[in-house]
């Protein structure tokens, strides 16, 4: 092992096309608060997060949509509590007129207990939101694989 001590994620940058519909629908699902931001001139960004941490920042400096079949981020997973934060996620999906990948709530694999809703943000980047247990109740949607890997 390197010299490294405990590594976590700090946060994630997203290329966006547009900052002020990535920055709404990522209020909207994930709840997060800006931090800071510049909407004007050719610099646009803004940073977001909960509870003081930074989790997402935006930087509007793309002209086309997320290209899935590129070398890249594949998609952009958060975990939550509960399943029930997942069905309130999956509940605020819907009213935005998202609709979730999978009939819903799903589990990562055959026979797991873990799982949760999967989706696209407006530039079709791939997002998840799951949790460690109660998404068995539905059948896993990719036979052999996980089901994080194919959508």
């Amino acid at each position: 092992m390197s010299g490294i001590p405990a590594l976590q994620t700090g946060h994630v940058g997203l290329n966006v096309t547009d900052l002020a519909r990535s920055v709404a629908f990522y209020r909207q699902v994930f709840d997060f608060e800006v931090f800071g931001e510049q909407t004007e001139g050719e610099r646009r960004f803004a940073f977001l997060g909960r509870d003081g941490e930074l989790v997402v920042t935006l930087w509007q400096q793309s002209d086309d949509a997320f290209a899935t079949d590129r070398a890249g981020l594949h998609h952009l997973a958060f975990k939550v509590s509960d399943i029930e934060a997942v069905r309130r996620a999956e509940a605020t999906l819907r009213g935005l007129g998202v609709e979730p990948l999978h009939d819903g709530i799903v589990p990562h694999r055959e026979g797991a207990s873990s799982g949760g809703v999967f989706f696209f943000d407006p530039d079709g980047i791939r997002l998840e939101i799951y949790t460690l247990s109660g998404a068995d109740t539905a059948p896993a949607p990719t036979q052999g694989a996980p089901t994080c890997g194919f959508f």
